[in-house]
């Protein structure tokens, strides 16, 4: 089988692995997704090769900026978050796998494969540790208008440990709305939450 053949495999099996990994925590691009990135990328760069590109640093750019259309269409962003960044980036280094091997570097897209791996599977329980002491969450809250703002949830929230990023508050007839975003460890979160839901003067909350 020629050598070719054998990239096409090896980027094949790589693909499919960080797919996989994808597949599982159930992101948008997932087990097919990343083989498909992987061999078009590896396919593309022995077609450079073998056509005699005059730059082939040039067919790498364009890769690269084919690539970058994928990525933006796996991010997401909602009122104080942002998803899927780290799933576009791991279509950027699985389709730059993908080149190396093409490109016959089997050993460096063998190991730079590897540590993806060790950043999804095992840098996420780090990422979650960190995310549980500085969480950031949105508050919604509404009660009756009774002539007075709602800042005395803001000292409130200070009484929780919680960092207010950002705070809105508008009257609509008979109801005051408050918005903040909020940034506190995770245990504070709840306890806050138990006393909002407690707290018979609010007509609507959303956390």
């Amino acid at each position: 089988m020629p050598a070719d053949l054998y990239h096409l495999l090896i980027a094949l099996g790589i693909g499919a692995v960080i797919g996989a990994e994808r597949e599982y925590r159930s992101k948008s691009a997932g087990l097919r997704t990343m083989i498909m990135v992987s061999m078009s990328s590896c396919l593309f760069t022995i077609l450079s090769l073998k056509i005699g590109v005059a730059n082939p640093d040039r067919l790498a750019a364009n890769i690269l900026t084919g690539l970058g259309f994928l990525g933006a269409g796996v991010i997401f962003k909602d009122e104080n978050r942002i998803s899927g960044i780290t799933t576009a980036t791991t279509i950027w280094m699985t389709a730059a796998i993908g080149m190396a091997v093409g490109a016959g570097y089997i050993v460096l897209s063998l190991f730079a494969a590897f540590i993806v791996l060790i950043v999804l599977i095992l840098l996420i329980y780090v990422q979650e540790r960190i995310e549980d002491l500085h969480q950031a969450r949105t508050y919604r809250i509404v009660c009756a208008y009774q002539q007075e703002t709602l800042d005395k949830y803001e000292e409130l929230f200070k009484e929780y440990g919680m960092q207010v990023i950002r705070n809105t508050q508008h009257k609509t007839e008979h109801k005051i709305t408050g918005r903040w975003v909020l940034i506190g460890p995770a245990a504070n979160h709840r306890r806050l939450t138990e006393y909002l839901l407690d707290d018979q003067s609010i007509t609507e909350l959303s956390f």
